[in-house]
């Protein structure tokens, strides 16, 4: 539409030290690129209970680390063999490494984690299956609850598109405006896109199917328009508008008048947040929100 989306304020996005599946194959990328000699360690089995899923990874190069395998002594004897490899010569072939996880490690988990050892090239890269994304995020609203979505969002493997009009109406950063600023812009992860605009209802179109729409912005009247274009779809997986009971009444009322089918209306959640982690500080809002987003993927 009418704002020019980016990922960050300045310059191209660069592969960061989060902890999500695509920010740890860009940064294998990049070193890969680079000339890193660098070790693969990735959960290859699991039984019982142990901290990671299978195929977790983690980079290990002699002076830094990216990525988990469950942390603890696990985590530390797993560094330990990679170095030793990669001082030693990494072999062509990998290989794995049983651990169980009790007294000798100093957990109790109680299960047992294989872990396969790797060196990074472009056999290894190529066949690093990324996951998707859990969810899509289509966010409108940048004052402070949003903004402390965000900062959640941004350890979250998911995609988001940031959306407000403020920040298109302003040729500058204004702080008084309550809009993020440029340090906060500009250190976004690659998965989150900033999304200046005229008409924020009109962005929902271009939305993927699925998505999950989160509707907060700074006016009553710019929500209802959102939170309609969003009902008219109906392809969505999540149509969240924050506010009171009573907004929520008022809102069914109008949407209903404006001709939105009865069944469709029952799809909008508001007020957002799992209702048991009570709290208006945007932080609070912002982790009720997020953990129901969570929620709703699980189910």
């Amino acid at each position: 539409m009418s704002g020019t989306a980016h990922s960050t304020a300045q310059g191209a996005p660069q592969p960061s030290d989060r902890l999500t599946p695509r920010s740890l194959h860009a940064s294998a990328s990049r070193w890969f690129a680079e000339g890193r000699a660098a070790c693969i360690v990735s959960v290859d089995a699991i039984r019982g209970s142990t901290p990671r899923d299978q195929d977790a990874r983690m980079l290990v190069v002699l002076d830094e680390v990216r990525g988990t395998v469950g942390g603890g002594h696990l985590e530390w004897r797993a560094i330990d063999l990679a170095r030793q490899a990669l001082r030693e010569g990494m072999p062509a072939e990998g290989w794995t490494h049983t651990f169980p996880l009790g007294p000798t490690l100093g957990q109790c988990c109680g299960g047992v984690v294989t872990l396969r050892f790797e060196v990074l090239s472009a056999v290894t890269l190529a066949a690093w299956h990324v996951p998707p994304p859990r969810f899509h995020v289509e966010l409108h609203g940048a004052g402070h609850v949003g903004q402390a979505i965000v900062k959640l969002l941004s350890d979250l493997d998911c995609s988001v598109r940031w959306i407000d009009e403020r920040a298109d109406d302003l040729p500058e950063w204004d702080a008084q405006a309550g809009l993020p600023d440029p340090a906060m812009l500009a250190a976004l992860p690659e998965h989150i896109t900033w999304l200046p605009t005229e008409a924020a209802e009109r962005e929902v179109a271009d939305a993927p199917a699925d998505a999950c729409h989160l509707v907060l912005t700074h006016r009553h009247d710019l929500d209802l328009k959102i939170i309609d274009a969003v009902l008219r779809r109906a392809d969505f997986r999540f149509a969240g508008l924050i506010g009171s009971q009573t907004k929520r009444a008022r809102f069914l009322h109008r949407l209903a008048e404006q001709g939105i089918e009865p069944d469709t209306l029952e799809r909008l959640t508001c007020p957002i947040g799992l209702p048991d982690i009570q709290g208006k500080e945007p932080a609070v809002i912002a982790i009720a929100v997020v953990a129901q987003l969570l929620a709703e993927h699980a189910a």
